[in-house]
């Protein structure tokens, strides 16, 4: 048993034991290692014990009686968050409950379009899943090799198909959730309209753990595409981002799945840093956009839709060039540019990361903005935005100076957020787009969110969680 075990009751311990038994109880340090620290290294955590429950009744049971003791929880998905919200304190006796083993699919209704899973399932399996059953679970994320459904709406999650379906929060119908206290709200409901008070489900989806462990949830399928058709387009300029947006958005019927903002820096850093990578086009431009349609009609008019709005643009001055995948392969390459950049930073060194958005029409405007005010702060430095575009979520980052002194530029992280977030606010923004608060952006929730709106929120986790043992020091 590690060291951190002593500042819990013996008695506490043997209780939580014995209700989750061998497979759901692990107090070897090695095994719980992994889990007591954040993706990017960011957050170093301490922990008594690592619970894996394998059902809600576990679950329920393992925090009413953590509750009982006035012991904090931490609920733990596939920790791939970007915030430390997954991550216990150090030295506060927290213990994890992370919810792998809770990894079935329960349920798929094709003709309903639903699928009921538990909290653990990894979202590429549920992805599969669907498509085994001929319809589409369409959230999709760098992580979604490892992230779990749970903590994906937790987290209220975007990703590359927020244009066309909406975050994470629009694709739940239904949840299952354990309450502070070990109760079990079961709110499994497969009902497209059901107007029979608050939707209760809403507060838990984007509160990051700190009201609930959603334990399971109704999914929200759709047909699953016959046809896609990829692009690389080399814009013209920044601006001509939201031109091409609105004329490939016309011309597909709205069926643009992804509209993604790649700087000419995101492909160069790829082509360093990872094997395998291409340029898809001959030519170095600034701004390129990263463009996929998806069609229910294996007929070729999603192709044809997409090359007739890329010669439009073309035509009207607003693409230099482009380049139509055609094939799958091919379309996974140019994919790889996009979803491969985060491990080329990492491989690249140290930067500063913002996760922002502002109205798609202010895009442009924003990263121009933010631009000129950090290379005035930090001469000499490069900025890196990229992102979902078509949403207005921009990944806004600062890389350093060609032999600056790492300790000292990271050192300006918090006068670089504070200009980077400023310049969101003013454009009616927010200083968090897809990442959330966790750990990391506490402060800036408190400074960027009204004080009605806090208070509201602490008045919620006052009515749910009265003990504050659930996640605690997290986003309040």
């Amino acid at each position: 048993m590690n060291d951190i075990a002593n500042t819990i009751a013996a008695g506490l311990l043997a209780r939580l034991r014995a209700a989750l038994g061998p497979k759901g109880f692990v107090d070897d340090a090695g095994a719980m290692a992994p889990h007591l620290k954040d993706w990017r290294g960011l957050y170093q955590g301490t922990a008594p014990v690592l619970l894996l429950p394998g059902s809600t009744d576990e679950v329920a049971a393992a925090v009413r009686i953590c509750a009982e003791a006035g012991v904090g929880v931490v609920p733990q998905g596939g920790n791939t968050g970007l915030v430390g919200a997954a991550v216990p304190r150090a030295g506060r006796g927290e213990v994890v409950l992370n919810l792998k083993r809770m990894n079935s699919v329960r349920l798929i209704d094709a003709a309903d379009y639903t699928m009921t899973a538990e909290a653990g399932c990894v979202l590429a399996d549920l992805q599969k899943a669907a498509a085994d059953a001929d319809r589409l679970f369409p959230l999709s994320l760098g992580a979604e090799g490892s992230c779990q459904i749970g903590g994906n709406l937790s987290t209220n999650a975007g990703g590359i198909n927020v244009l066309r379906y909406g975050n994470a929060r629009e694709l739940v119908l239904g949840l299952e959730v354990v309450l502070p206290d070990g109760q079990v709200w079961n709110g499994l409901r497969r009902l497209r309209k059901d107007n029979t008070g608050y939707g209760l489900k809403h507060l838990f989806i984007g509160a990051e753990g700190t009201l609930g462990i959603i334990t399971a949830a109704v999914l929200r399928l759709f047909p699953l595409p016959r046809e896609t058709a990829t692009a690389f387009a080399a814009l013209r300029d920044l601006d001509a981002a939201i031109e091409l947006l609105s004329i490939v958005r016309a011309g597909s019927g709205d069926a643009v799945s992804s509209f993604e903002l790649v700087p000419r820096m995101a492909v160069d850093l790829c082509l360093r840093h990872l094997p395998g990578i291409a340029d898809p086009l001959a030519r170095r431009h600034s701004w390129y956009a990263l463009i996929e349609f998806a069609g229910t009609a294996a007929d070729g008019r999603t192709a044809a839709a997409l090359e007739a709005s890329l010669a439009e643009a073309m035509e009207r001055g607003v693409v230099a060039d482009a380049a139509i995948a055609q094939s799958q392969d091919q379309a996974r390459k140019i994919w790889r540019i996009r979803e491969e950049l985060p491990e080329a930073q990492v491989r690249a060194g140290a930067n500063i990361k913002h996760d922002v958005s502002v109205p798609v029409s202010k895009v442009p405007a924003f990263i121009k903005r933010a631009d000129a005010a950090l290379l005035s702060l930090v001469p000499g430095a490069e900025t890196l935005a990229f992102g979902h575009i078509g949403d207005g979520n921009v990944h806004y980052n600062l890389c350093p100076p060609p032999g600056a002194d790492l300790v000292a530029f990271m050192a300006k992280t918090e006068a670089v957020g504070k200009i980077v977030f400023d310049i969101a606010a003013e454009m009616d923004g927010s200083f968090s787009a897809e990442h959330g608060i966790g750990q990391l952006r506490r402060q800036a929730l408190l400074k960027y969110r009204s004080p009605l709106e806090v208070e509201m929120m602490r008045s919620l986790k006052r009515a749910l969680d009265p003990k504050g043992l659930m996640n605690p020091g997290k986003v309040l």
